[in-house]
């Protein structure tokens, strides 16, 4: 059975399949921009897929068929540890460039960059595609420079022209694209003829985050019912991987883990703001505070000191939860920290949640001290170690370990350490 339907996919993508490639539509019958050397064909292949929204213990409390066999028969972390704050374009990137957000750039889900005058928001597709917000080197540029065919379905950043480049085969974000046609396409992918078969695919799935949000990470009925479809989906992706006999390696990973917030420790944002002493840009779990041209950051400190409930006001720089000193001028000068069983959030929503009679919801974006905000790393494959557990890590490892996979060289700008995974890997006991 899995052998037809790789033979169907082979057989489809030879003559009908039509994707995105660098930014534009084009078939896959037609050459991509960039095709596989010669070194780059006899390269191993990876397949990184993301779990948006997949906290560090679902698996072990759930127990879903695919996932949990996958996990136990390759190489599985205690959890994997997201940047701060644990959000979903941060983190992805992070994992996409190996480097902090402070190094990157895209800082949260919305922030307001200096450079282009203007507020970065995910929800705007013309600025989500805008390659002068991201810095550093994607994983896909990284593989092209080495003539490598690389693909996308959907990962953050893939769908911008960063450095004018862009996965050679790409699909812009449609949440409404079911999963088995992700799937499809990825089997179809792979079986491209060897000069253009992607050697590096990303790929993304958002159930868990979406059932998550919706109704709390700890609502068992639900979250087990999308797991265990989602499972399914997995099932259908790792059986047809398998038989395509190729070595491919497989990583799991998921962006961010989710906590569970009651709708009465929601703090209004309006509560907060102040449009004629500074700009406020707010992401739930941190608020970026930049004060207005000729407003002094201290008038602005001291104000915001007096209304602090549930919350506390720092300087930048003298923010816990960060990794690092935040420097990267785009987070502004303060930063506005929820305790942690709060969430700032705006009227209208509070107000939607109350209608709707709604009392716990699921966030995240919190610091790592909060294990609740950890995700997975699962991984498989001729390169990998079998039935190998290790401490818990830090995402931005997960670049330079593809780069190791694929014989890619690693830059060194990356915040990522090499030997953080090695030890993974089979050739590490060589």
């Amino acid at each position: 059975m899995l052998k037809k339907y790789f033979i169907y996919g082979l057989i489809s993508v030879l003559f009908s399949i039509t994707i995105t490639s660098c930014g534009s539509s084009s078939s896959l019958g037609v050459p991509a921009p960039t095709v596989n050397s010669k070194a780059s064909q006899k390269k191993p292949y990876v397949l990184l897929i993301s779990l948006d929204g997949f906290r560090w213990d679902y698996v072990e409390k759930y127990k879903p068929e695919h996932l949990t066999d996958f996990s136990k028969n390759g190489v599985s972390a205690a959890s994997l540890i997201s940047t701060f704050p644990s959000k979903t374009f941060p983190n992805h990137y992070s994992i996409a460039t190996g480097m902090y957000p402070d190094n990157h750039g895209i800082l949260s889900n919305s922030f307001y960059s200096h450079k282009k005058n203007t507020t970065y928001n995910i929800r705007n597709r013309q600025i989500v595609s805008d390659g002068d917000f991201y810095g550093g080197t994607p994983i896909w540029i990284q593989a092209d420079k080495h003539d490598m065919v690389t693909a996308s379905y959907f990962f953050v950043g893939s769908d911008a022209n960063i450095q004018g480049v862009r996965p050679t085969y790409s699909k812009d974000y449609d949440g409404k694209i079911k999963n088995e046609t992700r799937i499809s396409q990825v089997l179809e992918w792979l079986a491209l003829p060897e000069k253009q078969r992607p050697h590096l695919i990303t790929m993304y799935f958002s159930d868990m985050d979406d059932t998550g949000h919706r109704y709390g990470p700890n609502n068992e009925v639900e979250l087990q019912k999308t797991l265990a479809s989602l499972d399914e989906n997995l099932g259908v992706l790792l059986n047809g991987v398998k038989a395509s006999g190729l070595p491919v390696n497989i990583i799991i990973v998921s962006d961010h883990g989710m906590a569970a917030v009651a709708t009465d420790h929601l703090i209004p944002i309006e509560t907060v703001q102040n449009d004629d002493l500074f700009r406020t840009v707010d992401n739930g779990s941190i608020v970026n505070i930049h004060p207005n041209d000729g407003i002094e950051a201290d008038v602005v400190f001291q104000y915001l000191k007096e209304k602090e409930k549930h919350f506390k006001v720092y300087k930048t720089q003298e923010t816990p939860g960060f990794e690092y000193t935040p420097k990267n001028k785009d987070w502004g000068d303060i930063q506005l920290i929820p305790d942690s069983d709060h969430y700032f959030s705006n009227e209208k929503n509070i107000a939607l949640l109350n209608q709707n009679n709604i009392k716990t919801i699921g966030v995240h974006g919190f610091d790592s001290t909060n294990k609740d905000m950890h995700g997975i790393f699962y991984a498989s494959g001729p390169a990998f170690k079998s039935g190998y557990e290790i401490p818990s890590f830090q995402n931005i490892d997960i670049y330079p370990l593809i780069c190791d996979i694929l014989g890619l060289e690693i830059p060194d700008s990356v915040d990522g350490k090499l030997s953080t995974l090695k030890g993974v890997l089979k050739s590490a006991d060589k």
